[in-house]
């Protein structure tokens, strides 16, 4: 294989995020997962037929094919890839993937407070930051 077998796409303000993201990294010893900061000024999102606002609600992934894998099948595919499939097999659980989902997207919302209470530091969030939700200057997310 020539390249990543999976990209995630992670909020590097969120230090709940930064965590499970630099943990992955470590778990990740055949190098199949790439990992890209959807908060660095230099990114864009336009080659991922997706917008911003849709990027920091809910974790985004893509294959080495190209599809485009969003919320717990990002996790499940991450972590499977990583060595660490059974630490997620309840997402495999097709009866509960709906409430699984809901959940994850719950956790998602509230990931800026989850992180302070966690005590987990990243990059701070900005000031424009609210209801775990990030505004560039000039995008209007």
């Amino acid at each position: 294989m020539t390249g990543p077998a999976l990209t995630l796409y992670f909020d590097g303000r969120c230090g709940l995020c930064v965590t499970e993201m630099q943990k992955l990294r470590r778990w990740d010893k055949a190098g199949k997962l790439a990992f890209v900061d959807i908060a660095q000024d230099d990114f864009s999102p336009a080659s991922l037929g997706t917008d911003l606002a849709a990027l920091n609600a809910l974790l985004h992934s893509t294959t080495a094919d190209g599809r485009l894998l969003v919320g717990i099948d990002s996790i499940l595919a991450a972590y499977t890839l990583a060595g660490r499939g059974w630490m997620v097999w309840p997402l495999r659980v097709r009866a509960l993937r709906r409430l699984w989902s809901a959940l994850y997207a719950l956790l998602a919302r509230h990931r800026y407070g989850v992180s302070r209470l966690l005590g987990l530091v990243g990059v701070r969030p900005s000031a424009s930051c609210e209801s775990g939700l990030c505004r560039r200057e000039g995008t209007g997310f």
